[in-house]
């Protein structure tokens, strides 16, 4: 058989987004190296764009993590800058932690004080940025929470929870949870009842041990201000959350699934020169551990247990409590993941139903988890009931839920105001590849747009909701930071300039965002890459590259986190070749129904949108139908693997990277909601997973994996390998990056990846 294997690497599969069209360049920079190995450098090439953007709790000062673009340093390091105005500096290292607010953390109901954790200690700081240590100790404390008043803060250690004067004093210890089997009772019968009594009658010396015993335990007792709680020797504590009154705690819980087998990857290139192995994931199908959520009362010890949908084993999130009484808000999603519901809960566990969502295929959505209280007796969350995920509020009360935006695009994001009277909302209103920020009331009512920039806007509005940072990008320009008052968008101001010089001589085009119609008259969105717009002429090939993650939008009008891709798609077009990227069935940004469209069949909807795409590159852009390859990673590589195995009369040629090959051998979150499970449908399995049609393969194909891939495991691509060799196949190669995870990280490794697709194109659609 005429085999290779190589050594190579993988792509991560991220989030992309395209933009507008751009007049064709009459020729690119010849100065510029546009060969795969100076592409493939990333950040070394291109620069690193801010993020971890976050308000200081004054609202003056913004911090952001960054690298200035000519700088030698690998690091990134933390910088601030006046809202009002001035250059960004740089925090040195050894005040960073101590005076950048921390990314997550929690206020108090005025939003006066705020609790965070950093290096495993807890801190608050007030309005005016003073800050006090709450916490210094070897042990790691964690989730931070604030009284309603602000005057006691929260944290977890271990798992128990403990609480604290803000402004100093004794640490109270709330709870005493203990994951164990409570205690046996003395509960012997018959003839061991008669031993135990016969022992004590007999010998004084278990009679002095037993007393001895007894006195300990109730002098335990009498001295202990918490009660143990014993919840059980599987359970795991996700999380614990305190009530404003400080008496109630929220439990959730997981469990330990008995009988669930981990999956092992092995590690080949070690310091110890040793295979070492690395435990990772269940695959789909395997036992599932089910959720718990508990109110418990510190004072007397007991738990009430929440009831609701216990039969169908949720998985619980905590939406927040109330911000004055004791009443939380919950999500659930149930493990056939076809509903949700949104209940308030009380003290007694008694639950009041908010809001239930249900979808044939699976719930989900953007922004599909937030949510959280407006008031004592007011709440809000997303719902995809129309179709698109948009904002809803509801009265505690009951009552139908309000409708706070509706439309044919989508709420991405939610950020309420400090005072509750209206939300900071990210939609795609404009366009399905554009964001933008708007306010809405919490009453409802008209949106006012906050944010004019072009392509892909993400925000941070600060704690005072008087400004706005902004990441802003386009298709051709990575993120920068801007700083702009809210109601001014004009006056926006950008704050850093992250590329560096030899990127910018690049020939970086804003590739079209075209539409086309499927075969079911759906309308698609995709990027397109032109010989011309690259100064180049046709070669009449056509290459279509597959973005991963399934649910994941990449035909956009902002940076693409497919950057190596997106340069390596301007490298195939300067030589001729006609490039599409196609936001397939399954995609992000289009709604319920695209999202669902690969229900039970990935590699049905999802892989005809490719071969349509195809056909219309060839009616529209003279390319050849004998002469049209793809590629892409992770969910791009099963579609590559699809598309080679079952279209072969389309597709010439494929580079199948970090590829998924049988979806029963994937997790379990992400597979079960698409297909069900394994062993109770294994139509939707079998149809799905490109192991079946192997023997469908007719053009060559390049396999490229990462061996210590824990996400799609290197033994996906070995049984592949395996079927390959046993149906006599010799058209295809197989590349392994002995180094690498899911997502590449070494420069070489990236370079000889696309190198290898790029040899495969040039020998075989030239």
């Amino acid at each position: 058989m005429n085999m290779r294997i190589h050594t190579l690497a993988l792509l991560a599969a991220v989030c992309a987004l395209p933009a507008a069209a751009q007049a064709p360049r009459p020729a690119r920079d010849t100065a510029f190296d546009l060969s795969v190995r100076n592409i493939m450098r990333g950040e070394g090439l291109i620069g690193r764009s801010p993020d971890e953007v976050r308000w200081a709790e004054d609202s003056r000062t913004v911090y952001f993590r960054w690298r200035e673009p000519e700088s030698r340093d690998t690091a990134t390091h933390i910088y601030r800058v006046r809202a009002a105005g001035g250059a960004p500096e740089m925090v040195p290292d050894s005040a960073a932690e101590r005076v950048a607010p921390a990314v997550n953390g929690d206020w108090n109901a005025a939003r006066t004080r705020r609790a965070s954790e950093r290096g495993g200690d807890i801190y608050v700081v007030d309005a005016t940025g003073a800050e006090r240590r709450i916490t210094d100790t070897p042990a790691r404390e964690r989730s931070p929470q604030l009284s309603a008043d602000g005057r006691t803060v929260y944290y977890l250690s271990g798992n128990n929870v403990y609480g604290m004067a803000v402004t100093g004093g004794p640490i109270r210890q709330l709870t005493d949870l203990r994951l164990e089997a409570a205690p046996a009772r003395d509960t012997a019968r018959g003839q061991r009842r008669f031993l135990e009594n016969q022992e004590r009658e007999l010998l004084d010396v278990v009679r002095d041990r037993r007393e001895e015993r007894l006195h300990r335990a109730r002098m335990d007792s009498l001295r202990a201000s918490v009660p143990a709680v014993y919840l059980g020797k599987d359970a795991i504590l996700a999380n614990a959350e305190v009530s404003p009154s400080g008496r109630y705690v929220l439990l959730t819980l997981a469990a330990r699934a008995e009988g669930q087998r981990a999956t092992i990857v092995p590690n080949y290139v070690t310091e110890s020169g040793f295979t070492e192995d690395i435990n990772a994931r269940a695959k789909v199908g395997d036992a599932q551990a089910p959720g718990r959520a508990g109110i418990l009362d510190v004072v007397t010890g007991r738990i009430a247990w929440m009831e609701a949908e216990k039969a169908r084993r949720p998985l619980i999130t905590s939406l927040g409590w109330a911000p004055r009484t004791d009443r939380v808000l919950l999500h659930l999603v149930p493990d056939d993941f076809k509903d949700r519901w949104i209940y308030v809960v009380g003290p007694d566990a008694r639950a009041t139903l908010i809001d239930h969502l249900h979808n044939e295929a699976w719930v989900a959505g953007p922004a599909f988890t937030q949510g959280g209280w407006t008031g004592d007796d007011r709440v809000w969350f997303i719902s995809e009931k129309t179709g698109y995920s948009h904002l809803y509020a509801a009265a505690v009360a009951g009552g139908t839920p309000t409708a706070l935006t509706q439309g044919n695009w989508e709420v991405t994001d939610v950020q309420p105001s400090a005072d509750g009277r209206r939300f900071f909302i990210t939609t795609s209103e404009t366009h399905p590849g554009e964001r933008s920020l708007y306010a809405v009331s919490a009453e409802g009512g008209p949106r006012t747009r906050l944010t004019n920039n072009e392509g892909w806007t993400e925000a941070r509005v600060s704690p005072d909701g008087r400004w706005a940072a902004l990441l802003v990008s386009t298709a051709n320009t990575p993120p920068e930071l801007y700083v702009t008052p809210l109601g001014r968008a004009s006056a926006a101001r950008r704050v850093t300039s992250s590329t560096r010089a030899e990127w910018r001589r690049g020939p970086w085009i804003k590739p079209e965002v075209v539409t086309f119609r499927a075969r079911d008259g759906a309308t698609v969105y995709a990027r397109i890459y032109r010989p011309r717009d690259l100064g180049a002429a046709s070669n009449g090939a056509g290459v279509l590259f597959v973005h991963g993650a399934g649910y994941l939008q990449n035909a956009h009008r902002g940076w693409s986190t497919y950057y190596r891709e997106y340069m390596f798609n301007h490298l195939l077009a300067s030589r001729g070749y006609t490039v599409m990227d196609v936001d397939y069935r399954g995609s992000a940004g289009y709604g319920g129904a695209w999202r669902t469209g690969i229900y039970r069949h990935m590699g049905g909807k999802d892989l005809s949108d490719h071969v349509d795409a195809a056909r219309w590159m060839v009616a529209n852009e003279g390319v050849d139908a004998k002469r049209v390859g793809l590629y892409g990673g992770s969910y791009g590589g099963f579609i590559t693997l699809m598309g080679m195995f079952t279209e072969s009369d389309v597709f010439r040629s494929g580079a199948a990277l970090r590829s998924v090959t049988d979806w029963a051998h994937y997790n379990h979150p992400y597979t079960a909601r698409i297909l069900n499970q394994p062993q109770a449908d294994t139509l939707a399995y079998r149809r799905s997973s490109p192991i079946y049609f192997a023997e469908g393969l007719r053009g060559d194909l390049l396999i490229a994996h990462g061996m210590v891939d824990t996400n799609v495991h290197f033994q996906d691509v070995v049984r592949l390998t395996q079927r390959l060799i046993e149906l006599g196949k010799t058209n295809w190669e197989l590349a392994v990056y002995p180094v690498e995870d899911h997502a590449f990280t070494r420069p070489e490794s990236w370079a000889d990846e696309y190198r290898r697709i790029l040899e495969l194109f040039e020998r075989t659609l030239r």
